[in-house]
């Protein structure tokens, strides 16, 4: 087993998936800011590409044939960083620093900081753009890594998201993988309330993309629907990854109020039981 190539089973990513949950409550309650909500939405789709498909050196994060994962969703950064972390990219005594000045793990994502972070993102609608040019750099070159890119269901609101949509099928982008994490509700409230997105499915086959959808939180549907995407061809494929927004945590799922705000440390100690305890 190559270093970039994690092959460990279901029953151990959702014991990383908990971990990774506990990480994100104890960053963002210990920084006092953050985005609980999204960020507990996607953790176990990007534990599921880290530590099953992505192509990745934590030793080498600058490794030329990695693969690259784009988070779109930049806020949801406490993810990203606690899977990197498990992953190795960096000691977990340094999740503790989110959000302090000085700190390599800022509120939204900066590739020049944080080993394994390959975009700086938070300016949301950018990232599909940001991953279609890696992918045609990649296919000019003659390179064997995919680009992921995760997307926000409120994000998909933004026009640049439907222009890069545009270009990828027009230039037949297969190395290119979009998920979208799907949790209904957006900083000012539910989708549909705010500037519905649906049909979701038909816009994206309309633009030209293969689609699937899945249910975000079982890692064998993840999984099946990662290995779907490898094998499309002439086209980009999207994952539509119907999630929980504040998964995991009672208290914050499904509450648009959990976007972006902070647990007390009593709320904070109620969520880390509560994950202590999942199966």
């Amino acid at each position: 087993m190559h270093a970039h190539e994690p092959r460990v089973g279901e029953d151990e990513l959702a014991r990383v998936a908990r971990r990774v949950r506990r990480h994100i409550v104890r960053m963002i309650a210990g920084a006092g800011s953050g985005h609980p909500g999204g960020s507990l939405s996607c953790a176990d789709i990007l534990v599921t590409l880290y530590f099953r498909v992505l192509r990745v050196d934590p030793r080498r994060p600058q490794w030329p044939d990695r693969d690259r994962f784009v988070l779109s969703k930049g806020h949801a950064c406490p993810a990203l960083y606690a899977v990197l972390a498990e992953r190795g990219f960096f000691p977990l005594d340094e999740l503790w620093t989110l959000r302090r000045l000085g700190s390599s793990l800022q509120g939204h994502p900066d590739m020049r900081k944080t080993p394994g972070v390959e975009a700086s993102t938070g300016s949301l609608g950018q990232g599909l753009s940001v991953g279609l040019g890696m992918a045609l750099a990649g296919r000019l070159d003659g390179a064997p890594w995919r680009v992921y890119v995760l997307l926000g269901d409120g994000e998909i609101q933004e026009g640049q998201v439907w222009e890069a949509a545009m270009a990828a099928a027009h230039y037949g982008v297969d190395n290119l993988t979009a998920i979208l994490d799907w949790n209904g509700l957006q900083i000012d409230g539910p989708n549909d309330e705010v500037m519905t997105v649906r049909p979701v499915a038909d816009k994206w086959r309309a633009f030209g993309w293969e689609v699937t959808e899945i249910d975000g939180h079982r890692f064998d549907e993840i999984l099946e629907a990662l290995r779907w995407a490898r094998s499309v061809r002439g086209k980009p494929a999207i994952i539509l990854a119907r999630t929980v927004k504040g998964r995991g945590v009672s208290f914050m799922e499904g509450q648009v109020d959990w976007h972006g705000k902070a647990p007390s440390p009593a709320q904070a100690e109620q969520a880390l039981a509560e994950l202590e305890g999942e199966a």
